[in-house]
């Protein structure tokens, strides 16, 4: 349909937007029971550590509208609009669902901004939306189950890595590791046959040629603290091995699962993995996140414009 006005529902986690917010969010994330007066005061100490507030709410928001922008940029048959809808903090999806049917729309494609499917996580945010879109008797759902093959998204990685190995003195290049890591999953993901392992190594292997790289590895990380066993190896681990059995000196972090700067980043990565690879007499580098980048919201736009297509 010309001129049809499609909604864009851009899923994304959610974070505290501020102090006050912690303890409702984390909540939420533990499905209504609120964590202890410890497990609160380490988090806050973890937010505190990165600034007081992470900034993925304001990244989160600039991301769907520069990708509402680039869409209607691109084409001129259909007119995007973009709504917002968090997992685990307002606007929670259903509100944006619900916001969607009242302004008149009729169809919006789904977006959960992590690249790779899991039934864990991605199809929880898709399931959550069909659901609001039912009571609401509209709109019809397409959903993106995935973008992590996109080829700007994987021209994006491999260019941050070879802006930082250029970085990196000739003479101590082969003493340089690539760590790609993704968040981890309960292991439970992989007795159905979960695609989120095979997912994530196909990326890691499609950004290491495009870059040229030989030297690197794959790993998990920010497991959850349950008494389940999440996916490993655990990054902190690789890094370890890597260096004291392996001997690399420059250790390069691509968080290829994440899609912005945000705690797990900000913290996990640039302050824990920092902290022990210099404690081991390495050299931490992380690469710029995909945030805002034009190649990374051609990558996001190409999907959508795909999913229609098809």
């Amino acid at each position: 349909m010309e001129n049809e006005t499609v909604g864009l529902l851009v899923m994304a986690y959610g974070t505290p937007y501020q102090k006050e917010d912690i303890v409702p969010y984390y909540t939420a994330i533990r499905h209504g029971r609120r964590p202890s007066d410890e497990q609160i005061a380490d988090l806050t100490r973890r937010y505190e550590r990165i600034g007081g507030v992470s900034p993925l709410a304001e990244l989160t928001r600039r991301q769907a509208l520069t990708l509402e922008s680039r869409l209607n940029e691109r084409q001129q048959a259909l007119t995007f609009k973009a709504y917002l809808g968090l997992k685990y903090i307002h606007p929670f999806i259903e509100d944006a669902v619900r916001r969607i049917h009242e302004d008149g729309i009729s169809r919006a494609v789904a977006l959960v901004l992590a690249p790779h499917y899991s039934r864990f996580s991605v199809q929880s945010y898709t399931d959550r939306a069909r659901a609001a879109a039912e009571k609401s008797d509209g709109p019809q759902i397409v959903p993106i189950e995935s973008w992590y093959r996109e080829t700007n998204f994987i021209r994006f990685w491999a260019g941050q890595i070879r802006q930082t190995l250029a970085s990196i003195p000739e003479s101590e290049q082969d003493r340089s590791v690539v760590i790609f890591s993704a968040h981890s999953l309960p292991e439970k993901i992989l007795k159905n046959g979960d695609p989120y392992p095979d997912q994530v190594a196909e990326t890691a292997e499609a950004i290491a040629g495009e870059a040229g790289i030989s030297h690197y590895v794959r790993a998990w990380q920010s497991a959850g603290k349950t008494r389940n066993p999440w996916l490993g190896p655990d990054v902190l681990d690789i890094v370890r091995t890597l260096r004291e059995t392996e001997g690399y000196r420059h250790f390069i972090f691509c968080p290829i699962g994440f899609v912005s700067e945000h705690l797990e980043v900000l913290y996990d990565n640039d302050q824990q993995c920092r902290r022990l690879v210099e404690s081991l007499g390495g050299i931490y580098h992380r690469p710029q996140m995909p945030d805002t980048d034009p190649l990374f919201i051609d990558a996001l736009s190409s999907a959508v414009l795909k999913v229609l297509d098809q």
